[in-house]
């Protein structure tokens, strides 16, 4: 298998060329959880909410710089934010399209799909007239989650469950429904007026949604 290049492609059919490939990244996902507070708990119930989308986050280094040689006694090189914008501009947004581009960083067997959220360039060599010639970027990209999503589940029919000692409506609201605060429509389908004082051993009717 043979050298291979990073690069970044845009939706557009534009390919940016890393000039040195990354010596890492690094990739994040989190999830969102709230406290419901319940009646008849001491303390909050942890509810899953949402995942969050991916992100990934690399550093690009970038030099023009020319040392003195036989063409030139001088130290040399471009212009190092000609090759920087061309990452700077994917924050830019597209007129066609009315938001930022859908980028692609290809490296290997990663291929990230995203938007380009941040980029930070700091320029760390400089020839004699002020002009950059070495810059490294901190890029973030946040992945656009086009992945497959699995439905959410929920009752397609009407259940019937025992209350056992301990146990309490909102259980079932969580396991049946994911969310406790539901306990409600089980307590309005069985002409439940104190949640507190049910008897152990009834049979609950727990309602399809």
């Amino acid at each position: 298998m043979g050298f291979e290049t990073a690069k970044l492609e845009v939706e557009n059919g534009k390919k940016i060329p890393v000039l040195f490939n990354p010596s890492e990244y690094n990739l994040s996902k989190s999830v969102s959880y709230t406290d419901k507070k319940v009646l008849g708990m001491n303390n909050p119930f942890l509810q899953f909410i949402s995942g969050e989308a991916e992100n990934l986050k690399i550093t690009l280094m970038f030099d023009t710089y020319e040392p003195p040689g036989r063409n030139s006694k001088k130290e040399g090189g471009k212009d190092v934010r000609l090759e920087t914008k061309k990452v700077a501009s994917l924050l830019e947004i597209d007129p066609a399209r009315h938001r930022p581009p859908i980028v692609t960083f290809h490296y290997g067997s990663l291929h990230f799909e995203g938007v380009v959220t941040d980029v930070t360039q700091n320029f760390t060599m400089f020839l004699g007239d002020g002009r950059p010639v070495r810059a490294k970027l901190e890029v973030t990209f946040r992945s656009t989650g086009k992945s497959r999503q699995e439905p959410l589940e929920s009752p397609d029919r009407t259940k019937c469950r025992i209350l056992q000692e301990g146990q309490q409506l909102w259980q079932f609201a969580w396991e049946e429904y994911g969310d406790p605060q539901m306990w409600k429509l089980i307590a309005r389908a069985n002409q439940i007026r104190n949640p507190l004082e049910i008897e152990p051993g009834r049979a609950l009717k727990v309602p399809a949604v």
